[in-house]
């Protein structure tokens, strides 16, 4: 069974019964031809989390395909999915690869509220929750291999698994990463 298959199978317990999931989307295509809509059906759940003290995407840490969608989805708290590119909300620096497009979320606040984004650009885009940013709250996603400006580094705000962890691994939870 291929690595996509296993993950939508329920593989990875966060997205265990979460894919499909209609959302807050919008189309805003740009020069890159990237979509906030789905382009092929495939969708893969990221959560949003607030643990007491702790402020988190699950997984931290996801492998995907060209053309694949990724519904974020507030679990608990008040949080935005937002692509690190220069100029793009609080982003000072660009960690995502040429032509990708710079994703924002805004703020979601409402518990099972969702934003979906489908990544076209292949490479390693690293993003972050606007609120939670200073707390350490990144995430990385790799399309179809490793690539980019966030390649070999780490976003400027916390950590995340290397990227050829997450493509060797298919997704890093939270859990096994900060544990």
């Amino acid at each position: 069974m291929e690595r996509r298959q296993v993950l939508k199978a329920g593989g990875v317990a966060a997205t265990a019964g979460l894919t499909g999931l209609a959302g807050c989307s919008s189309s805003n295509p740009d020069e890159s031809g990237e979509t906030d809509t789905p382009s092929n059906g495939n969708t893969t759940t990221i959560l949003m989390v607030t643990e007491g003290s702790d402020y988190y995407f699950d997984p931290i840490g996801l492998f995907v395909e060209s053309g694949e969608t990724i519904t974020f989805e507030i679990d608990s708290g008040s949080h935005s999915a937002t692509a690190y590119k220069k100029g793009n909300g609080q982003a000072s620096v660009t960690h995502i690869p040429d032509g990708a497009e710079a994703f924002d979320s805004g703020i979601l606040s409402e518990q099972g509220a969702t934003f979906e984004h489908t990544f076209e650009t292949a490479g390693t885009h690293d993003y972050y929750c606007t609120p939670h940013k200073s707390l350490d709250m990144v995430g990385r996603i790799v399309v179809g291999e490793p690539g980019g400006p966030a390649e070999g580094s780490m976003p400027p705000d916390g950590d995340v698994p290397e990227s050829q962890t997450i493509v060797d691994q298919g997704a890093v939870s939270y859990s096994d990463f900060s544990g």
